[in-house]
């Protein structure tokens, strides 16, 4: 399912132990990791050493990146490396979609001076910007995340978005052998508090239902055996955290474009909020995909 691997990297812990878990799913998938650094060209980094003209970034940038190849050759995976320089969001969606790359692996936050490019607004950026898939992880002190992922969550609200995420994670549910959990979260507080928020209410669990049902129907296609779904109500991102809290889920996949309106859910900033909090990988899913 994943033959190129982009790791945008800059050597901070977050990035070496997230670069373990790319490492983990390429030996799963028989692929190359790609790292990537990025020098920042919106930061002013030359310098003049013993009367030439050094970009100190560019050359920070290869030291550390040869240290991630130390790191792939101990763990015995392909990989190839790069440093380039430009901004680094826009810089790292381009050059996915250039190389044809299948999925960007990024840490939700890195450590604060020079390797700044690769914390959480950038990440979030990424994630926004890139059209190609972008798994998230918010590696956390004496954290682990496991792989192969055993059960996979799946929110839905119905809209185009949301179903082209689902195709992704059924597939990827389906080519690990994993369990697929569907959930659509209604939104209860969107509907006010007037008369007519029972009935809107109710019209919001249909949706849910039809969403949940369009699902199904889509799952049975990649031949999945065990399927779970729930349709739960409150905040989208607080059912969700919930959720994978309550049953042990070990990845996401989540559109990052969601239908607007008080009858579905939106995954829009509920995307890059699941992001920022959830303890497990997040893998989102432009509905611009190729």
């Amino acid at each position: 399912m994943y033959e190129d691997i982009l790791l945008p990297f800059d050597g901070n812990d977050s990035a070496a132990a997230v670069l373990h878990h790319a490492a983990e799913i390429a030996h799963w998938a028989d692929a190359t990791v790609h790292v990537l650094y990025v020098a920042d060209t919106t930061r002013d980094s030359v310098t003049v050493i013993k009367g030439q003209t050094v970009d100190a970034l560019r050359q920070q940038g290869k030291d550390i990146v040869a240290e991630a190849e130390k790191t792939l050759q101990t763990l015995g995976v392909d990989y190839e490396t790069d440093v380039v320089q430009g901004n680094p969001a826009p810089t790292i969606t381009e050059y996915a979609e250039r190389y044809g790359h299948d999925v960007i692996v990024m840490p939700t936050h890195g450590r604060e001076g020079v390797s700044r490019y690769l914390i959480g607004s950038i990440t979030e950026k990424v994630v926004r910007l890139s059209s190609v898939p972008v798994l998230t992880a918010r590696m956390q002190p004496d954290e682990q995340f496991a792989f192969p992922y055993e059960d996979i969550l799946i929110p839905t609200d119905g809209s185009r978005g949301a179903t082209r995420a689902a195709e992704h994670g059924l597939a990827l549910s389906s080519a690990l052998d994993a369990t697929v959990h569907l959930l659509s979260v209604v939104d209860d507080a969107s509907f006010g508090l007037d008369v007519r928020s029972t009935a809107s209410s109710e019209t919001g669990e249909a949706a849910a239902q039809e969403a949940i049902d369009d699902l199904v129907s889509v799952a049975e296609e990649y031949d999945l055996r065990d399927i779970v779904h729930s349709i739960e109500h409150g905040s989208p991102v607080e059912g969700i955290l919930a959720y994978i809290d309550e049953n042990e889920i070990e990845a996401v996949v989540i559109g990052t474009i969601g239908r607007r309106g008080t009858d579905r859910v939106l995954l829009g900033s509920v995307a890059e909020k699941t992001v920022r909090s959830a303890p497990v990988p997040v893998i989102t899913v432009s509905e611009s995909e190729q």
